[in-house]
């Protein structure tokens, strides 16, 4: 029994030294190999002067307006208010490194885009309805140039940072103004600032990057008729969007 129990004590006083050390830095060792063994997908894509990739999102966008001081003494139109609506996005990217961390992209996109105009009218239309609903629908051609601050890698994730500015044509404008008479008046040409943040996950061949971004606009796209009801209630008349796209990226 003297033999056990100077084998138990022997034990102790190696747990409870430097066997515990060691036991610790071995556990450490384990776990550094297992964290080890996650693999960096594209390793060298952070020294590439430049790439392109494609673009694909949906849109949820809206007007902001101000009403004109001739609205209270309309005799047709008491309530005239915007409606948010949705679209989708198709684009190009082309992106290219200043430093580690800043990029610079443009990104031109077509978008096709509905926002909607909701009419509170004093007396019943043509089919006997007091309210009325008219669509605006646009397709935009838009050039972004956007400056991109992001951070540091880790593993396969990155998280970054937007803002730039764009410029964006109408081209569905000129149709528009053939059925004017129905419709708001709208010019086919904006600009204005951009701001958003990404995330890049990086997979063996291709990044992919959701990114959230507000653009809007700054021009008063309104053309105001006095003439026509639908339209000479607003003075003016801005952009408002907010863009969900991901970004396919080589």
């Amino acid at each position: 029994m003297l033999h056990l129990l100077r084998k138990k004590a022997c034990l102790k006083k190696l747990i409870s030294g430097p066997g515990l050390t060691a036991v610790a830095l071995c556990c450490s060792l384990l776990s550094a190999a297992q964290f080890s063994k996650v693999e960096l997908n594209m390793p060298d894509h952070d020294t590439k002067p430049y790439y392109f990739g494609i673009t694909l999102g949906a849109n949820l966008a809206r007007f902001q307006v101000d009403l004109h001081p001739q609205f209270l003494l309309s005799d047709s139109v008491y309530v005239a208010e915007p409606v948010n609506s949705g679209g989708f996005t198709l684009g190009l990217n082309a992106t290219t490194r200043l430093s580690n961390r800043f990029q610079l992209r443009f990104n031109p996109q077509l978008m096709f885009i509905e926002r909607n105009i909701f009419y509170k009218l004093k007396y019943p239309d043509m089919d006997n309805q007091t309210s009325v609903t008219k669509k605006v629908e646009s397709v935009i051609m838009t050039f972004p140039l956007q400056l991109k601050f992001q951070s540091d890698r880790i593993g396969n994730f990155r998280v970054y940072t937007l803002a730039g500015f764009k410029a964006d044509i109408d081209m569905a404008s000129n149709a528009r103004k053939k059925r004017a008479e129905d419709l708001v008046k709208i010019d086919g040409f904006d600009y204005g600032p951009e701001f958003g943040i990404g995330f890049n996950f990086f997979f063996e061949t291709f990044i992919f990057s959701p990114e959230i971004r507000i653009s809007n606009g700054m021009r008063n796209i309104h053309s105001r008729d006095p003439n026509l009801k639908f339209s000479s209630v607003f003075d003016k008349i801005q952009s408002r969007q907010i863009i969900f796209t991901i970004h396919l990226e080589g």
